[in-house]
């Protein structure tokens, strides 16, 4: 008797081990979650236009008297352009009033392509009227020039 006893409550013991052994009680899992790819979303985008002119507080042009002319001076500067689009440049140049004549202008090269170029602003006056400032004042400002661009 007693050794069916002993065997009864060993198998009541093992019947219990094994519902223990079949519950999880954690605040941990035991594996880990990675990510995976589910699907892939193409992202687009429009460039726009852009033009740059580089050092532009830097810029200007002294016009110096022509080499055997009295009423004639010329000038020029030379510009960086980067550019993401071929463009056409132009310019225009407007007399302040402080000395009369025919002034203009001129660009080269005209046409720039990406990624850009040094281009050459030049500005001329013929005719000018020099008798309505004194002689040996400096650094007058005469003009203004306006760099226009425009795509290719």
């Amino acid at each position: 008797m007693l050794k069916r006893s002993l065997i009864a409550v060993a198998a009541l013991l093992m019947l219990a081990g094994a519902v223990q052994a079949g519950e999880i009680k954690t605040h941990n899992w035991p594996c880990e979650f990675i990510y995976q790819e589910i699907t892939q979303i193409p992202v687009t985008m429009d460039i726009g236009f852009w033009v740059r002119i580089k050092d532009q507080d830097k810029l200007g042009i002294k016009l110096a008297q022509k080499e055997g002319s009295v009423h004639e001076f010329t000038g020029c500067t030379n510009m960086v352009v980067e550019t993401n689009f071929a463009i056409t440049l132009k310019c225009s140049i407007t007399a302040t009033g402080a000395v009369g004549g025919d002034y203009s202008c001129s660009v080269d090269p005209a046409e720039v392509q990406p990624p850009g170029a040094t281009v050459k602003v030049c500005a001329t006056l013929k005719k000018a009227d020099l008798g309505a400032l004194p002689g040996g004042t400096k650094n007058v400002k005469v003009a203004n020039v306006k760099i226009l661009v425009k795509p290719l």
